[in-house]
């Protein structure tokens, strides 16, 4: 378990944390947005709580009091603002994907039962077509981006407008609104398929004691600027970025989009990032060109192995080309939502880039584990923050076994779903479903999903995601998604078998082949290359080639069963 390493302000719930936080911060930006002429708005923390409190206001004047309300869009100020409004004295907020296609986000809207709705223009036409549904209790439908009232949609600055009004006239209802920290405020679907996500029930407990553990670990403050780039309905995104940022202090800034992160993290001299790992390893290709193009790559292997043992903070002037290259200010970047390439980790941290892992699940409000300036340790996920218990169960001669985690940050419940409850939930602990193993010193190493282990017919077991980073590792290959095929000879035989996403024009350039048939023998040698590396029982012993992306859910995480149906579907 992580020791507490700075002070973090007790927060019994999310409105708590508003008010005991204006003061401290009142006249510092909490946004910086950039407008279409090019110039900057700036919101102040003290601005942001009055939007909150005069949006919230409104909401209650619609009759929506104890409502569900949902929030969808890309990430923007006002979806932040718009969750505040509702889960700090308004009713429950149901944040939902962005990226998921109208027939599931009519479902969503209906189980959940959601009678409100914010959403940007991007959703406009659909969520205007499911408004009409017999099935759902959708009544209002508040756009993010609409200036005026118009044909029954309500403008989130005119009700924001409104609410400055109400409580100007002197109605508190929101503002003294009592919140209990301990029941459900928050309902959040997992990834999967629709009729398969589980409806997570979080509360502001659960939330609260995982921001006091994030704060008491990580070195972030006011004088910080948070890059906001992964989906803020996702849980990660939405503790670890935006609620934090709220709750130190910080500024926030928004990401234009993935090929725009580094000239971003330039413009507003970004310090502090929560991203997956596919964007460190894209950041990471950026650096290596440049220098290469340059001609630095020399120089800077050299400086890497002369400074190795250095600390972090005084690798930063050695390395002062490539910071700048990144803006110059980062000082923690921070790993989660996927496992990250032990190779790309130490290479950061040899360039003096404080990259750490951490570890978590949507039930889990997600931070159960994470790396800090003082504990870390290479191709770890770090100790458990320090609310949350870890342990291992079930654990083979090697001691890898289920993770199972107990703390205030373990969801309340999934939502109308005792079995579901009942399985993962066992004795105040819950399992995990990753295989894990803990060292000596209480450092978590993550090994897979234990529900994607291939258990060969000689009973060893096979992590597809320590293999696929092998794969990965091969110049053109963006992705990979490792399987086992059984052999129609022998049911009980499992042979292992990689599907391989190429770059084409990648493998052209580099080596300089064209054809179909030169790609799939070229990447095949590459794959006995690593075969050689490997034990006999873990070699690869078939191949697909596609320049299709692998399903995947929205923080890139590979759908395995929906991956493995696609290749099931594809022969026939």
């Amino acid at each position: 378990m992580n020791k507490r390493i700075y002070d973090s302000l007790k927060i019994t719930d999310l409105k708590d944390m508003l008010d005991k936080t204006r003061n401290m911060y009142a006249n510092r930006p909490a946004y910086q947005i950039r407008n279409k002429d090019g110039k900057y708005t700036y919101f102040t923390h003290e601005e942001v709580r009055d939007m909150v409190n005069a949006l919230g206001t409104a909401l209650i004047s619609l009759g929506l009091k104890g409502k569900r309300i949902g929030v969808i869009g890309e990430n923007r100020y006002e979806w932040e603002i718009s969750y505040l409004s509702v889960v700090c004295g308004t009713g429950i907020v149901v944040p939902l994907d962005k990226s998921i296609p109208e027939n599931e986000l009519e479902s969503l809207i209906q189980r959940s039962e959601i009678e409100a709705i914010f959403y940007t223009n991007k959703h406009a036409e659909s969520i205007e077509r499911i408004r009409y549904s017999e099935k759902n209790k959708l009544k209002h439908l508040i756009s993010m981006e609409i200036d005026e009232h118009a044909e029954g949609i309500y403008s989130f600055n005119e009700l924001i407008s409104l609410g400055k009004k109400l409580i100007k006239d002197g109605n508190r209802e929101f503002i003294d609104a009592k919140i209990n920290p301990e029941e459900m405020n928050i309902m959040l679907f997992t990834s999967g398929t629709t009729s398969a996500s589980k409806v997570v029930s979080l509360s502001h407990k659960n939330i609260c004691s995982n921001l006091m553990d994030i704060g008491s670990i990580l070195d972030v403050t006011e004088n910080d600027t948070i890059l906001s780039i992964l989906p803020l309905h996702h849980v990660f995104e939405c503790t670890v970025g935006f609620l934090f940022a709220l709750y130190k202090g910080a500024k926030t800034v928004f990401c234009d989009g993935i090929r725009h992160i580094v000239e971003n993290m330039n413009e507003y001299h970004v310090t502090t990032m929560a991203c997956v790992p596919g964007i460190y390893e894209r950041i990471f290709k950026i650096i290596r060109n440049k220098i290469e193009k340059d001609g630095m790559l020399n120089e800077i292997l050299e400086k890497e192995e002369k400074y190795r043992d250095y600390p972090i903070e005084e690798k930063k002037k050695y390395f002062k080309c490539i910071h700048d290259m990144l803006g110059g200010k980062v000082k923690l970047l921070i790993s989660g939502a996927a496992a990250l390439d032990k190779g790309i980790e130490e290479k950061y941290r040899l360039l003096g880039i404080n990259l750490v892992q951490g570890y978590g699940l949507t039930e889990t409000s997600p931070v159960v584990a994470m790396g800090s300036n003082r504990f870390y340790r290479l191709g770890s996920v770090g100790k458990s923050v320090p609310s949350v218990e870890a342990k291992i169960v079930d654990a083979n001669k090697d001691g890898v076994g289920e993770l199972v985690v107990k703390g205030p940050s373990i969801m309340l419940e999934y939502f109308e779903n005792k079995k579901a409850t009942r399985e993962a939930m066992q004795d105040g602990w819950f399992y995990t479903g990753d295989l894990a193993r803990i060292d000596e010193d209480g450092y978590i190493f993550i090994c897979g999903r234990k529900k994607s282990v291939i258990v060969l017919k000689n009973g060893k077991n096979i992590f597809p995601e320590e293999m696929e980073n092998l794969v990965n590792k091969i110049e053109g290959v963006k992705e990979s998604f490792i399987f086992g095929k059984q052999q129609s000879e022998d049911k009980d035989n499992i042979k292992i078998n990689v599907k391989i996403v190429y770059d084409r024009e990648i493998v052209k350039d580099v080596y300089k082949i064209e054809s179909d048939e030169e790609i799939y023998y070229y990447l095949l040698e590459e794959i006995k290359k690593i075969n050689k590396t490997l034990p006999k029982y873990k070699a690869i012993r078939g191949m697909i080639l596609s320049e299709e992306p692998l399903i995947k859910t929205t923080t890139n995480k590979i759908k395995r069963q929906a991956n493995l149906d696609e290749i099931e579907k594809s022969k026939n």
